[in-house]
């Protein structure tokens, strides 16, 4: 993950903050990735994106995708 998280990094030019979920897929995996895109003052202004991200079984990234945008101070809502 690590690895990808720095390959992601340069793609974006930004460096991921957190990842928030990983799964086994049978080819890989699949991480979703938080990344800082705008940094606001107050913080919780700060723009912030979930990247889904697509590895192979080393971890090479394969692909990548932004799935949702959101403040860092934004919950989610119940469903």
């Amino acid at each position: 993950m690590r690895g990808a998280a720095v390959q992601l990094a340069e793609l974006l030019g930004n460096n991921p903050d957190s990842v928030s979920a990983l799964r086994p897929t049978q080819d890989g995996w699949t991480a979703d990735v938080e990344v800082a895109e705008l940094i606001r003052v107050p913080d919780t202004m700060t723009v912030m994106a979930t990247y889904r991200v697509t590895l192979d079984v080393r971890g090479q990234l394969l692909g990548y995708e932004r799935v949702r945008r959101y403040a860092r101070g934004q919950l989610d809502r119940e469903r």
